[in-house]
């Protein structure tokens, strides 16, 4: 069994009523960073994962892959999730470092929110592929 083997099965199968169990995967000193947050320590990761919850209507994770190397692992996923019923999913990385209990010490999510979910909402998407078309680089001939 991996280090993030653990981890990783309570990520997909996470529900309100299992975020009290954060602290059986997360050392109490742990960071956590996305293109949204920066926060240390348990109770401030529990509070993004309710945040997902309170925001977003059936959010879940999907594993894609998983490489591990000592105390270290990188993890693809898609996160899928519903809002104003409207379904979303946002592909992304996981950077994970564990400590010598085996609890994660450092987590870096990975994933482009103007691709990933920018661009898709109805009020910011439009200028948001219009940025993306004008600072495209266009092929030669």
């Amino acid at each position: 069994m991996t280090l993030s083997a653990p981890l990783l099965d309570w990520y997909t199968t996470l529900t309100p009523e299992t975020l009290g169990q954060t602290g059986a995967y997360y050392a109490s000193d742990a960071t956590f960073r996305d293109p949204f947050n920066d926060v240390t320590g348990v109770a401030a990761i529990t509070g993004i994962f309710a945040h997902m919850f309170a925001t977003t209507e059936h959010p879940r994770f999907v594993i894609v892959d998983c490489i591990e190397q000592e105390r270290k692992a990188f993890v693809t996923w898609v996160f899928h999730f519903r809002l104003r019923g409207q379904d979303y999913q946002i592909e992304g990385g996981s950077h994970l470092h564990f400590n010598p209990q085996g609890l994660v010490q450092m987590h870096r999510d990975y994933w482009d929110a103007a691709e990933e979910l920018f661009q898709k909402l109805p009020l910011v998407g439009a200028p948001v592929r219009w940025l993306r078309r004008r600072f495209r680089v266009q092929p030669t001939r």
